[in-house]
């Protein structure tokens, strides 16, 4: 696991400290949990997402690909 260290203003790192306490949570955990509410996922995590919404629409990896495909021809169109 790799290890991070960021500077925060006291005031923000107690807020931090105080709503993991109350959340009964780690301050890591919370952070997780902050990366993942904003659509910041591993790369196993972003492939089981789209695995899911695969499947959800009853594609096959193909069908999906092809889909991907010709929508971003479409969007890079001028």
């Amino acid at each position: 696991m790799t290890r991070l260290t960021i500077t925060l203003s006291d005031e923000r790192h107690w807020a931090l400290k105080e709503a993991a306490f109350k959340r009964r949570k780690s301050i890591a955990l919370l952070i997780e949990e902050s990366l993942d509410f904003y659509g910041i996922k591993t790369r196993q995590g972003s492939k089981e997402l789209v695995a899911k919404a695969r499947e959800r629409a009853g594609l096959s990896k193909e069908q999906a690909i092809d889909l991907v495909v010709e929508e971003t021809r479409l969007t890079r169109r001028p």
